[in-house]
């Protein structure tokens, strides 16, 4: 174990965190419909649960409205159903093997909600940046107590992966920010 590898796993660990904000963002209902919220609904297909994008076409019918279309006609009812379970508070209606789920306009209240959501998301993919952050000081530190680098080398380094730290903890307020603005667009 060498600094460079430290500084690399830590970028590679901080890269995988802002990765899994973003994915969580995108689950994050606004306004407007679009195909990435459904992607997380699980269906029960020949006994063993599946994703949804694999048992169905998901597409945009237009700005509000999801158009789902099972692969096979037996699976309607049971992705019908798996949609109107999920977390998501969507209301899916069948027109033969089409499956509209329509999405409802959000209220200034609702909208709030989200907003606090993506905070909470936002939240905890810093800590889990000054988290990785962490473990590389102590790598680094362990480095030091075996010998394999300079007190000097590790302070370098340690203002590298702080560098690096900022440099995650602003793109995620960027993200924030960004998805606050998508939020509150009525």
């Amino acid at each position: 174990m060498s600094i460079a590898d430290v500084k690399k796993n830590t970028d590679q660990r901080m890269q995988k965190s802002l990765e899994t904000l973003r994915a969580d963002l995108a689950k994050v209902r606004t306004g407007r419909a679009h195909t990435g919220i459904l992607d997380h609904i699980m269906v029960e297909y020949y006994g063993s649960p599946t994703n949804l994008s694999q048992v169905a076409n998901v597409t945009l019918i237009d700005a509000r409205t999801i158009g789902v279309q099972p692969f096979e006609k037996k699976m309607v009812a049971v992705v019908e159903k798996a949609i109107r379970e999920s977390d998501l508070g969507l209301n899916p209606a069948t027109q033969g093997e089409m499956i509209r789920v329509p999405t409802p306009p959000l209220t200034e209240e609702r909208r709030k909600e989200m907003v606090k959501l993506v905070k909470g998301e936002a939240e905890d993919a810093k800590i889990a940046i000054r988290n990785i952050r962490r473990d590389a000081n102590e790598g680094l530190k362990k480095l030091v107590k075996d010998k394999e680098c300079s007190e000097d080398d590790e302070r370098r380094a340690q203002d590298d992966i702080q560098k690096l730290t900022d440099k995650f903890v602003a793109e995620i307020d960027k993200q924030v920010i960004d998805k606050e603005k998508e939020i509150l667009t009525v």
